[in-house]
């Protein structure tokens, strides 16, 4: 075991948190996924813990085959992925599957291992991986919209525009980083601005298009404009989900009903999923709630240190490019726990049960890891962060 330990590479601390996340998921999935074995009726508590177990099991050789890997491998295979994952997402909005007998575009099936595989969570995490690729690239050239248009905002628009039909909050949370990452990476201001500008104006054409053609998309404008209503009219109904959830989370305090004892994971449809926190906090109460907040606020310190640390521009944009994202999805999905943010479908990193984004998020830990230990071409370039950091002072 202890030959194991001395294999890994990078930062300890995020080696640590990321097992404490790992383990710590393993009796909050088994609980909840008695939804699925009553309500949805698929396999038994037993399976589905199992299957989290290989989940991550799988996840962690990830984690440990992509910290080998040197950086300029991540630099020139985000340009040969950006052009498959494109294709790969036109696959998805064409085919798509249904999950539970709920439409579910958003997913295509890989039948050799029989897991569900959400193209979105790939996409994004290549797309940040080639925005941190060109902008290291064009560090010292003159930046305008007209010369970034093909070369950058192209491939981000594609990837979006492509997301957006079936998940609307994977699209804001990418578009979101890859404004954040632009900025740090010395993008002109007046220009994001442009950029955020035309993100708003291509967001209202589809909302328009979608409610003039319903057919082509049925329901999914609507579902977004329902849960934002909800949200914010307190008058309204709540949905049946936060419902639910709100009544797990206030029906315990400090210390909660105890591993296994919840009682709304039976009525919860997303239970180890999407509301996974709610059975969290039910079951564990605000110490346990606060443990899992905590977590992840280290582990995002974790990822500016390594971020600050880094020897190239590509290496810090990169670190915050599939870094951020995990802390901020951690964040909504909590939120939406608590009735904070509206649902919007995103699980909690590392603990949620689930296949591709449970792998996703190893492959960005990975990527930070390989980072932090040092695998990349040492550059003498100026670290973006210091740049940032010296700006704001």
């Amino acid at each position: 075991m202890k030959s194991i330990f001395k294999k890994l590479e990078g930062d300890r601390a995020i080696w640590r948190i990321v097992g404490f996340l790992a383990i710590l998921s393993f009796l909050p999935v088994y609980s909840a996924s008695t939804n699925l074995v009553y309500v949805v009726n698929n396999g038994t508590t037993t399976f589905h813990l199992l299957k989290h177990v290989f989940l991550l099991s799988c996840g962690f050789l990830i984690i440990y085959a992509v910290h080998k890997m040197p950086l300029i491998y991540f630099r020139r295979g985000a340009v040969l992925m950006i052009p498959f994952v494109i294709l790969l997402l036109v696959y998805t909005i064409t085919q798509g599957t249904t999950i539970g007998g709920a439409n579910a575009s958003r997913w295509i099936q890989i039948p050799i291992i029989g897991i569900s595989f959400q193209t979105s969570t790939l996409a994004s995490l290549v797309l940040m991986m080639y925005v941190s690729h060109y902008l290291a690239s064009n560090k010292d050239k003159e930046v305008t919209i007209k010369k970034t248009a093909l070369y950058l905002w192209l491939p981000v628009a594609a990837v979006l525009i492509l997301i957006l039909p079936a998940n609307f909050s994977t699209t804001a949370i990418v578009f979101c980083m890859v404004l954040l990452l632009v900025f740090i990476g010395g993008y002109p201001l007046k220009y994001i601005l442009s950029v955020v500008g035309m993100g708003i104006l291509g967001l209202t054409l589809f909302v328009l298009v979608a409610k003039a053609f319903p057919d082509a998309m049925p329901n999914r404008v609507d579902t977004w404009i329902s849960r934002v209503e909800n949200f914010s009219n307190k008058n309204a109904e709540e949905g049946y989900q936060v419902e639910k959830a709100k009544i797990a989370i206030a029906s315990v305090g400090l210390i909660g009903r105890g591993p296994g004892k919840s009682v709304q994971k039976n009525f919860l449809p997303q239970s180890s999923s999407d509301f996974i926190f709610a059975i969290i906090i039910e079951e564990y109460g605000l110490l346990g709630a606060s443990v899992i907040i905590l977590s992840y606020f280290l582990l995002l310190f974790r990822i500016v240190m390594a971020a600050k640390k880094a020897t190239s521009i590509f290496a810090t944009l990169l670190v915050i490019g599939v870094g951020l994202p995990i802390i901020f999805q951690a964040m909504i999905n909590m939120a939406v726990a608590v009735n904070l943010f509206p649902v919007t479908g995103q699980t909690l990193p590392l603990i949620s049960s689930g296949g591709t984004s449970i792998w996703m998020t190893c492959i960005a830990i990975g990527i930070i890891l390989s980072v932090s230990a040092n695998k990349e071409e040492k550059e003498t370039e100026e670290n973006p962060l210091d740049i940032l950091h010296e700006a704001i002072d």
